[in-house]
């Protein structure tokens, strides 16, 4: 008896915060004041937790997210910037029986807008008989004349979708929007279960909640049959960069195994939808859009998109690409739409909708006008052309009836002016989950987005989701922009669930796949990141030559220090003494390559060069010049030596390894030649060769190769022309000798290529020079073959 009231006092101390709102139907706390059975033993355990364990907890997760990568981009009014995800420590949780209800009434809907987008696409049955009104569909700029008339190769519209669901205040479900343009989210959902599922780890064991891998398995394997023929590609087709949601892009073509492509990377040909990559061109069919259809084709749709692919439109007519979703489907989303969903429904299926939208009604119908006019005191009025959510607020929006102070007048005469473009839809009143405040469950409003898939067994939705959590107790502070987080959604099961992977059972035996084809903008951003990695390398080489030599000296106007001054300058510094925003701009540079092929760059890879960027950004606002920066450029450059090491080691010796490895061979062979130019010419200051020893990060071995000392002719040796030192320019060209000959179309069987020649041509030269011929005037023509080199490979490659 003292145990169970011991455990009734934690309960209620966990549960101290949590003050039920009226007359709204609450997650956790059910019509009879007790704890809904699903969150028992969840709830039970957390009050077990001591208030430190639960924060450690927490703090796993989040760095679970941090660690990963994971952020979304926040538009401020000043700037944009990246921001943490925001995890809510709680998760949401559903039982069987209420989830499948779920399902069941979006399933309906599913196959639903599946009909709807059929007809505004074909007969056009629906405006013709006076179940959609024309200014609906003609006045919505998502509706795509061009695709009037064209049938999806594979038959259907719709493959992938969204929904955002909300619990009214009579306990049911109802949906507050359609998810069809270019469904965001299920990525995010994927890490919240990830990063909940550590927080929770021995909990979430216990519990039989179903797992999110099979659903995106079978969603895959629908993907890869959709393709015409198995040498044909599917692809994610991305805004690219600083679009809000692209880890999430990046994420999911890494988890599903697909290219990651931006719309320069393809092309059209015979209308066949194809990709630009370092072989050629390869077909691709089956295209998952993240895209929105508008800005997909410049020449059929807007002619003022930089995002799209000129005659992608013609490929789909062609019938050549699968596209997922068609193009032309977010008229779906159209706000107004919901009003007349419901009779369509009976209309096309004889069925009321299961799951009811929320109440919706168009004032460009006279009646419903008038109606929105005598009740706008208790509805949202907004944009019938919208596609966010009746509480994501825009310029058109007026809440309660009330506008900029003005009275009920205002109101109706705004309404009737801008009648066509106006929707009233029912005050949002949302169900509340419980969310983490200052250790204690407190209710905060909460909706939910869930996923459906085409599979070949019909519609599939995902066992779970996200919820998006209020930042306060006002709906409208759900949004991420403003304030609110993100929950993961577990199915509860009553018995055990089946451990899905992402594994396919093998039908045949097995035979290694080839490697699969690198599209010419990814194989530039590799390119470049490794230029940029080594450039750094050499910034802070040099940085750190000044910095000890200031340290030893204390006098900048040394002549060796000012001549060292001025060449930093070159590079982009200012001359303040420090010398660190080349590094630093050397370092955002292979950050934003990185960033462009996330989706095949490792996640250690990742976090060892955002900590790099970190450190470099520390050490210029804290350092001092001399002994100081001198030992920060040391901790900079042994991380730098890390990452390298970290991606050429571990990186799979596929096409784009090499594209990586030759930009390092040839941007060190370029800081090699520069550096020798200036500081192994006779006129250099003294101590000038001892400086090109340490930057060429050669002293030791030069100690032990030569009996002599430190001249001219010991230092092009070992830097220019010695083969075995790593160091040395022609050991750069025995390495892109190497790198090419493996490159698509340098086949041995296959005729020397210009690139080739250009590079055998400059290695023979640099070969035959010795220690004494190769003077100044020579290495800089060995500088200008190399930029020669550098412009072929773009020619070959990369254009």
């Amino acid at each position: 008896m003292q145990g169970e009231r011991a455990a009734e006092s934690s309960v209620e101390r966990l549960l101290a915060g949590y003050r039920r709102l009226e007359d709204v139907p609450d997650e956790l706390i059910g019509s009879d004041g007790a704890i809904r059975p699903v969150w028992t033993d969840l709830i039970g355990a957390l009050a077990d937790m001591e208030t430190d364990e639960l924060s450690a907890r927490m703090a796993r997760g989040d760095q679970y997210l941090r660690d990963a990568g994971v952020f979304y981009r926040h538009y401020g009014p000043q700037d944009t910037v990246e921001r943490d995800w925001p995890l809510s420590h709680m998760p949401l949780l559903i039982d069987e029986n209420e989830w499948n209800g779920i399902a069941e009434g979006l399933i309906q809907r599913a196959d639903l807008l599946e009909q709807v987008v059929a007809d505004l696409y074909g007969p056009n049955r629906l405006v013709a008989d006076g179940h959609l009104p024309a200014p609906l569909v003609a006045g919505n700029k998502e509706w795509l004349r061009p695709l009037v008339g064209v049938t999806p190769r594979s038959g259907h519209f719709l493959h992938f979708l969204a929904f955002d669901i909300g619990r009214g205040p009579d306990g049911d479900w109802w949906v507050l929007g359609d998810r069809t343009q270019a469904p965001s989210g299920a990525g995010f959902a994927l890490e919240n279960r990830i990063a909940t599922a550590r927080i929770y780890s021995d909990i979430f064991s216990r519990l039989n909640v179903e797992r999110l891998a099979g659903f995106f398995r079978d969603f895959r394997d629908t993907l890869l049959d959709l393709r015409q023929s198995d040498d044909s590609r599917v692809a994610i087709l991305t805004p690219g960069l600083h679009n809000d949601t692209y880890f999430e892009h990046a994420y999911i073509a890494r988890y599903l195994g697909f290219m990651l492509l931006e719309g320069e990377d393809l092309t059209v040909r015979d209308g066949r939808l194809m990709v630009r990559t370092v072989a050629g061109l390869s077909p691709v069919s089956v295209l998952l859009r993240r895209l929105d259809a508008n800005w997909s084709d410049p020449l059929e749709l807007n002619e003022a998109s930089r995002l799209g692919t000129p005659g992608m439109v013609g490929a789909i007519r062609s019938g050549s690409v699968t596209m997922v979703n068609a193009l032309g489907s977010g008229v779906l989303e159209t706000r107004a739409l919901l009003a007349f969903l419901p009779r369509i429904s009976e209309a096309l299926t004889g069925e009321r909708l299961k799951l009811p939208n929320i109440a919706t009604w168009w004032c460009g119908q006279s009646r419903e006008r008038e109606h929105v006019k005598a009740n706008a005191a208790r509805m949202t009025i907004g944009d019938a052309f919208a596609t966010g959510l009746p509480f994501d607020l825009d310029e058109l929006s007026v809440v309660g009836g009330a506008m900029s102070g003005e009275g009920k007048g205002a109101v109706e005469a705004w309404i009737d002016a801008n009648a066509t473009r106006l929707v009233g839809q029912e005050a949002v009143t949302l169900s509340t989950a419980p969310a983490f405040v200052d250790g204690m469950l407190v209710p905060r409003p909460m909706s939910l987005r869930l996923f459906l898939a085409r599979t070949h067994d019909g519609w599939r939705i995902m066992p779970g989701g996200f919820a998006r959590i209020g930042h306060s107790t006002d709906t409208p502070e759900l949004a991420m922009q403003r304030g609110g987080s993100v929950a993961d959604v577990w199915m509860v099961k009553s018995g055990p669930v089946d451990q899905d992977t992402m594994l396919t059972q093998p039908v045949a035996p097995f035979v290694r796949s080839q490697p699969g084809v690198l599209p010419s903008r990814s194989a530039d951003n590799l390119f470049w990141l490794g230029r940029y990695v080594e450039r750094s390398e050499t910034m802070i080489r040099l940085t750190r030559a000044y910095h000890v030599r200031l340290a030893e000296t204390a006098w900048p106007d040394a002549p060796l220090l000012s001549d060292l001054a001025g060449y930093l300058v070159l590079f982009g510094n200012e001359p303040d003494g420090s010398f660190t925003e080349s590094i630093r701009t050397a370092l955002d540079s292979a950050s934003t390559s990185a960033s462009n092929v996330r989706d095949r760059f490792s996640l250690d890879g990742w976090l060892a060069l955002t900590d790099i960027d970190k450190t470099i950004h520390r050490i210029a606002s804290t350092a001092t010049p001399g002994d100081d920066l001198a030992r920060g450029m040391g901790v900079l450059l042994r991380k730098l030596s890390g990452f390298s090491g970290l991606v050429h080691e571990n990186m799979y010796r596929f096409t784009g390894w090499r594209f990586l490895s030759i930009g390092r061979a040839l941007e060190r062979a370029i800081a090699m030649t520069n550096l020798l130019a200036r500081y192994a010419d006779p006129a250099a200051p003294d101590g000038a060769f001892d400086l090109a020893l340490e930057v060429g990060d050669s002293a030791m071995s030069h100690r032990r190769r030569y009996a002599v000392a430190t001249n001219r002719e010991t230092i092009i040796d070992l830097l220019a022309i010695d083969p075995l030192n790593p160091r040395s320019i022609v050991h750069q060209f025995d390495q892109l000798r190497e790198h090419f000959g493996y490159l698509p179309g340098a086949e041995r069987h296959r005729p020397t290529t210009e690139l080739q020649r250009v590079m055998l041509k400059t290695h023979a030269a640099l070969a035959t020079h010795t220690a004494e011929t190769l003077d100044t005037d020579a290495l800089r023509e060995v500088g200008a073959d190399i930029a020669a080199l550098s412009g072929e490979l773009d020619r070959t490659y990369f254009r």
